[in-house]
């Protein structure tokens, strides 16, 4: 093993996946650092939400190295153990529990298993609930716990899911456009909350929205027909011809 996969928190080697003849990833290369926040960007089509899809179990590639901390193949997981090694995704519509309070939706997630209902009624631990304190003032929600999540507005909605996966304490969080549908105060604020999580683990970010993916000031990796196209600081990529002719220009 070579010392980037060594090293690395996320690995991904010539990664290649085909439906019907179309390469939705060829050859993909990315590491992705223990601790790193990097942010994903491309045209549609260009391989993102595949890669997700590899990451955690629910597509497998035709060829190439899936590796998590270095040792770990994530292509002999299913998308159960995947999430179980810590690996945890946000979708980009939010899927909250929306006839409980935002509070309860955390104790859901706390127990770990999102579909056992009894779990609502058994005591929490002390520890559980000082954890669900911790996620209430991360997210930005502790006046709103007791507010259904119906009742949330869809950034709010977006905050809570996340909450939720971080109650399963993930080492790598893969957040899918979490800035789509917002308000300007709220992708402001999200670029804030993300920043602030990714001081404890490993954040992925795929995104379209250029101002606030400047707003989280992270390295930025550009995929194009499924591979890396350009990567740098978004002031680097934005320069790159490559990157101006197939995304910034259109």
């Amino acid at each position: 093993m070579d010392d980037a996969a060594a090293n690395s928190l996320l690995y991904l080697d010539g990664v290649t996946v085909s439906f019907d003849g179309f390469k939705a990833l060829n050859a993909l290369s990315l590491v992705i650092a223990p601790g790193e926040m990097r942010a994903i960007i491309g045209p549609n089509g260009a391989g993102k939400t595949t890669m997700m899809d590899v990451v955690t179990g629910k597509t497998r590639p035709d060829s190439g190295s899936v590796l998590f901390f270095g040792n770990t193949d994530l292509t002999r997981k299913d998308e159960a153990e995947i999430a179980q090694l810590g690996i945890g995704r946000k979708f980009q519509k939010p899927t909250v529990f929306e006839s409980q309070t935002v509070h309860d939706n955390l104790v859901l997630a706390v127990a770990g298993n999102r579909g056992a209902w009894s779990t609502m009624f058994r005591p929490l631990t002390a520890e559980q609930t000082q954890r669900i304190e911790e996620i209430l003032t991360t997210i930005r929600m502790s006046d709103r716990r007791s507010a259904k999540a119906a009742d949330l507005s869809h950034g709010q909605k977006q905050w809570l899911e996340i909450g939720m996966l971080l109650a399963q304490d993930p080492k790598l969080l893969l957040v899918d456009e979490p800035a789509a549908g917002m308000t300007d105060a709220e992708t402001a604020e999200t670029a804030t909350l993300l920043k602030e999580i990714a001081k404890t683990r490993t954040v992925v970010v795929v995104e379209h929205d250029m101002t606030f993916v400047r707003d989280l000031d992270v390295k930025v990796t550009v995929l194009h027909e499924g591979s890396v196209l350009s990567e740098g600081t978004l002031e680097h990529v934005s320069g790159d011809p490559r990157v101006i002719e197939v995304y910034l220009g259109r």
